[in-house]
């Protein structure tokens, strides 16, 4: 089966890094709070750190690190390839209609670029929530840091705000997660860890990127 490239192994590196990271920063965010320990969660093989709050602090800490390494590194490499591709468009909420009316046979799918237009609004709202997540994240570091003196009404806004963006980023993961349910987007699965698609797929499901790549090659 003959196979293209989707994802250069810089875009897998990414988004391998990023989602360990955010999974860290979920697990050790909320081990900040007492339901570690409520819940019997420390008692688990292996967990008996995650009801410590200074310990969960500092692995939160490198995780966020880590976090905004890929992120710059990501904005970088969009800025150097000019690999635009995944950002969203004009009209992306319309044609993610179109797509999810045509899993019901109440449409036809228009056809593809690379990235399906709801690929695209996740990325925005993923994005969106990330850099949230690190201006309120570095306001909340200020404030524990010694001889800082940050407003009380900052730091509070930093820290709903904050709580905010983490909910709307798991439920993005989630979400993210369920897409691979849908039988069309299975082959995307495997491009994550391969960074190929079957190339029947990729002109069935994403013509207009086939069409491109075609053409710079004439």
């Amino acid at each position: 089966m003959m196979k293209i490239m989707r994802h250069r192994w810089q875009v897998r590196f990414v988004h391998w890094v990023t989602a360990l990271s955010i999974f860290i920063l979920f697990f050790t965010g909320f081990g900040q709070m007492p339901v570690y320990k409520r819940y019997f969660v420390d008692q688990l093989p292996g967990l008996g750190w995650s009801s410590n709050y200074l310990i969960t602090l500092n692995i939160h800490y490198y995780a966020a690190m880590a976090l905004i390494f890929t992120s710059v590194y990501y904005l970088l490499y969009l800025f150097l390839t000019k690999e635009t591709d995944v950002l969203p468009r004009k009209g992306d909420f319309k044609e993610s209609l179109l797509i999810f009316l045509s899993m019901a046979g109440l449409a036809q799918e228009p056809e593809n670029d690379k990235y399906l237009a709801e690929q695209r609004m996740a990325f925005a709202v993923t994005a969106f929530s990330i850099l949230g997540l690190i201006v309120t994240g570095l306001i909340k570091v200020l404030k524990n840091l010694p001889e800082t003196s940050i407003p009380l009404s900052l730091s509070f806004w930093a820290t709903q705000i904050h709580n905010l963006l983490t909910v709307i980023l798991l439920l993005s993961v989630v979400i993210h997660l369920l897409a691979f349910l849908i039988k069309d987007n299975r082959p995307l699965f495997s491009s994550m860890f391969t960074g190929q698609i079957p190339l029947d797929y990729a002109r069935h499901r994403h013509a207009l990127w086939i069409k491109r790549m075609e053409n710079l090659d004439l």
